[in-house]
């Protein structure tokens, strides 16, 4: 079997019975057993209770039950959704024991549709991370060079949908963490609008930021699963209720007289040269095709990252004060009183990096600096906001780089952590204002390491990023990394 199938194609292949759902989950599940041991994209794999949903799967699509384009499919769950039953760990020790009574709404959406559920995909501790390198469980790899970063903090994720370990898998941005790791690893990820898809049952990071959003080979895959998981929810008071999220309509290879805007602000200093050379030949691919592609000044862009981590690490540090050791997860085994329980347990279960954003977060909000620091912060967000929207009055889209660089080597941002938040500028201005985003490969560097382009829309509006990006496609010849292509695929 052809593990390098897009998540639509193999769907296909199962409703036609040219391939069973059995089939398709073991030999997923072989190249997971093979590949993990370079890769390590996975915290959980669930070899006995996908070979048993499979069989059921199977059994409900005989019987007309599953009848939509992604059952019996493979896919990936990061490691912050809820499964129940299923280790969830956020990947970290403080949650290495937590087992979940409840499934997150999106991923029950995507049971309700069939999918097959392999396992939990790594992580950075609670998702503070922009390289897959603070999870508890060892750092992920990614599959185009296993001595680079797959980005983060859905690296797992997408270094599983790139090593072929999955056809698609589901991830979580609130800063890029979607886009950016599908930049560096070379597929596709979307960033919904904020309340596009309910967060119930996403362990918080930063709740008034994070969004769920799919990981795949390619657009029609993303569009096809964005379909599956969007919807209100009465479980999520931020979820929306929005026409048009038929987003496979907008899969046309057609952007003839669409407005498309790239902020200069974007590619200034600090911009890899090869970087911005592959994200203004997309630029260029999408004029060829007929859209009218323009520069303009998007201001406040330098104070994105610090309004950014000021706004997360107060959420943060709110989110993650219930874990204390007394209702669930990890326990300090020795202590002398309530107090020290909570002050070991949280000393001993959280990571650094997740320590550094807690303190910064009770810093912010402390009555000292609650104004002079988060106020303005807020203030800056809705700046922010009001300067996309003032964009959007002209363009239909937006377009730029997802990252500054390609991935970068294991090991160099932990050692500075200003460098890897710096890492996140074109990214993180998308979650501050809400609105959707795209990313999808649009070239290569020197090394054959992918470069991502990332494409911006109104408020649920994601339908003109998808069809922008589809078309941007067409043009593009998509490579699998050597890694993937040397075990036969």
């Amino acid at each position: 079997m052809d593990l390098n199938m897009t998540a639509v194609e193999l769907g296909k292949k199962i409703k036609n019975k040219e391939i069973s759902v059995v089939e398709a989950t073991t030999a997923y599940l072989d190249a997971m057993e093979e590949r993990e041991k370079d890769i390590n994209a996975f915290v959980t794999i669930d070899r006995e209770g996908a070979l048993k949903r499979a069989e059921e799967v199977q059994k409900g699509i005989d019987e007309g039950k599953y009848t939509g384009p992604l059952a019996g499919v493979p896919v990936a769950i990061k490691d912050n959704m809820c499964v129940a039953g299923m280790l969830t760990t956020c990947s970290s020790k403080i949650l290495s024991n937590f087992v979940p009574t409840f499934t997150a709404t999106a991923v029950q959406k995507l049971i309700d549709e069939g999918a097959v559920i392999v396992g939990k995909a790594n992580m950075d501790e609670f998702a503070m991370g922009s390289t897959t390198e603070t999870s508890y469980y060892g750092e992920t790899k990614n599959p185009w060079d296993l001595s680079r970063v797959p980005g983060g903090s859905s690296g797992g994720s997408a270094a599983s949908v790139a090593a072929c370990e999955v056809p698609y898998a589901l991830g979580s941005d609130t800063g890029g963490s979607i886009r950016q790791p599908a930049g560096f690893c070379g597929v596709v990820g979307i960033k919904p609008t904020y309340g596009r898809v309910s967060r119930y049952g996403l362990i918080a990071y930063g709740s008034s930021l994070d969004q769920i959003g799919p990981l795949a080979k390619d657009v029609t895959d993303c569009a096809t699963i964005l379909e599956a998981i969007c919807g209100k929810d009465d479980r999520d008071s931020t979820s929306v209720k929005e026409d048009g999220d038929d987003f496979t309509s907008a899969l046309a290879d057609d952007v003839k007289g669409m407005k498309i805007g790239i902020p200069k602000d974007y590619l200034g200093e600090g911009l890899d040269p090869e970087v911005k050379e592959s994200v203004l030949a997309a630029a260029k691919a999408l004029e060829a095709k007929g859209a009218i592609v323009e520069e303009f000044d998007l201001s406040l862009v330098e104070y994105a990252i610090p309004a950014y981590y000021i706004i997360a690490s107060a959420e943060a540090s709110s989110n993650l004060e219930r874990f204390d050791g007394v209702k669930y997860g990890y326990r300090t085994e020795e202590f002398s009183d309530l107090h020290n329980m909570y002050k070991k347990t949280r000393s001993e279960g959280f990571g650094a990096e997740v320590k550094r954003r807690i303190m910064l977060g009770s810093f912010v909000l402390s009555s000292g600096y609650f104004d002079a620091y988060y106020m303005k912060a807020l203030r800056t967000k809705a700046l922010i906001k009001q300067a996309f929207d003032k964009a959007f009055e002209k363009y239909d889209v937006i377009l730029g780089p997802v990252a500054p660089t390609t991935a970068l080597k294991l090991g160099e941002s932990l050692s500075d952590p200003i460098k890897m938040y710096l890492g996140d500028i074109y990214t993180v201005s998308v979650n501050l204002a809400g609105l959707p985003g795209i990313s999808l490969p649009c070239g290569y560097d020197k090394n054959g390491l992918p470069i991502g382009l990332q494409l911006l829309g109104k408020h649920f509006d994601e339908k003109s990023i998808i069809r922008a990006a589809y078309a941007f496609e067409q043009t593009m010849q998509v490579k699998t990394p050597a890694y993937v292509t040397e075990r036969g695929e």
